[in-house]
């Protein structure tokens, strides 16, 4: 390694002292000095020890590191005790803070320099929230804890151990997609369960639907059918919640579509914004038919519902095999039964892969009609959905509502057609 090179690394290795330094000292700024045992200056050095011992460990070999580590963590842990002991504080955190600096320092001379910054930056972060992170955590119930280890097992431990590949005959069922889907719906359920405690209810359930339709409205729709069939007296504000994802969902759609193939616009755009604003008009009666109702609050003792996921996602594996088997069994008709089959389940799918064979080995007019029939599709799928999981009160709303979407969306298209003409 060149000079300048460890000069500009030793750099980086004090300015992480400095930077947990910064906090540490600010937080004892009120204790006199020779009464705390490591402020700014303290950590400033033991982030430039780390550099010097790293650029030592550049010439003689890694096990220096561990040699002065050693020494370093028992000095600095023996003044953190007699602080301790003066202050009647039983702390550990400026003791393995100075410790990790150290060790952060050694890194950024040995190693790659964006880890090293990256955590010494968390670090900061984590000691700088002491009382946000004190105070979240003093609010939070078992059940909760319980719900987010549940789903940090499923996503962390479970997820990368499933096998990649379809279990059935006709290659339409993918267990890790299928778990992916479960953890997905758990996942949205809890984001619910966080935005109601948050925001309240209404809020709550809009910021739920919006984000949720961005990450799949299928499983937000599912997350608030089976809010609504434990809560029929919510049923309008979940189902406005329901039409919101809906909403995100068709402009994801057409902004991926015409990102990947501007000439889909003039095909997209008109029959996609009609049925938005259909939606978007049909959730803003149901918002305000709800506020007028002064309704019981949402139940939210359960925040995960892993069990509910894990049925909401066996059942959408059952109607993606059933649809490839019908497929199989009938043929291939063309492009629009296909892209009304995958639009049971999935609709980016249909309108990633539409938008990039349309103008090449598909024609645009054909690559547009096979988008909108998905999008229709989904959107029917997605109100049946809500009336089997949610019960006849969500399910009347969301398949009124989306009844009328889909009409504005047909009427949209043929006057598409009239005015382009023959």
């Amino acid at each position: 390694m060149q000079q300048d090179q460890v000069l500009s690394r030793l750099a980086v290795s004090l300015a992480i002292g400095l930077l947990v330094g910064l906090e540490r000292g600010w937080r004892t700024r009120a204790e006199r000095d020779h009464q705390r045992a490591a402020g700014l200056r303290t950590f400033a050095l033991a982030g430039l020890t780390g550099g010097a011992t790293g650029v030592l460990a550049l010439e003689f070999g890694g096990l220096v590191i561990g040699i002065v580590f050693c020494g370093f963590a028992l000095v600095f842990a023996a003044f953190q005790w007699l602080e301790s002991r003066l202050d009647q504080d039983v702390s550990a955190t400026s003791a393995v803070a100075g410790m990790l600096v150290f060790l952060l320092g050694a890194l950024a001379v040995t190693g790659p320099l964006i880890p090293a910054i990256a955590a010494a930056v968390a670090m900061t972060l984590l000691l700088a929230a002491r009382e946000h992170l004190h105070r979240w955590v003093a609010a939070l119930s078992w059940a909760e804890i319980r719900a987010i280890l549940t789903l940090a097992a499923m996503s962390f431990l479970l997820l990368p151990v499933i096998p990649d590949r379809s279990i059935d005959p006709w290659d339409a069922v993918n267990l890790r997609e299928i778990w992916l889907l479960a953890i997905l719906i758990a996942g949205i359920s809890f984001a619910g369960y966080v935005a109601v405690r948050a925001f309240g209810d209404r809020l709550g359930i809009v910021v739920m639907a919006a984000a949720g339709g961005l990450a799949s409205s299928t499983a937000t729709t599912l997350a608030f059918a089976r809010l609504g069939r434990a809560e029929p007296g919510a049923a309008r504000l979940l189902g406005a919640g329901v039409l919101i994802s809906g909403i995100v969902m068709l402009l994801r759609v057409g902004a991926v579509a015409v990102g990947l193939n501007r000439a889909l616009l003039p095909h997209l755009a008109l029959p996609l914004a009609a049925a938005a604003l259909v939606m978007a008009c049909a959730a803003a009666l149901l918002l305000r038919q709800s506020r007028a109702q002064h309704g019981p609050a949402l139940p939210i003792n359960n925040p995960l519902a892993v069990g509910t996921a894990l049925k909401i996602a066996g059942f959408i594996a059952a109607v993606l095999l059933a649809a490839e088997i019908l497929r199989r069994q009938y043929g291939d008709v063309g492009v629009l039964i296909v892209a009304a089959i995958s639009g049971i389940g999935d609709v980016d799918a249909v309108s990633i892969s539409m938008a990039r064979l349309g103008g090449g080995d598909l024609a645009i007019a054909t690559a547009a009609q096979a988008i909108l029939v998905a999008v229709g599709v989904n959107t029917a799928s997605k109100a049946t959905m809500a009336a089997l999981v949610g019960g006849r009160r969500i399910g009347t709303v969301v398949i009124a509502a989306s009844g009328l979407a889909i009409a504005a969306g047909l009427a949209a298209i043929r006057l598409q057609a009239a005015l382009q003409g023959p």
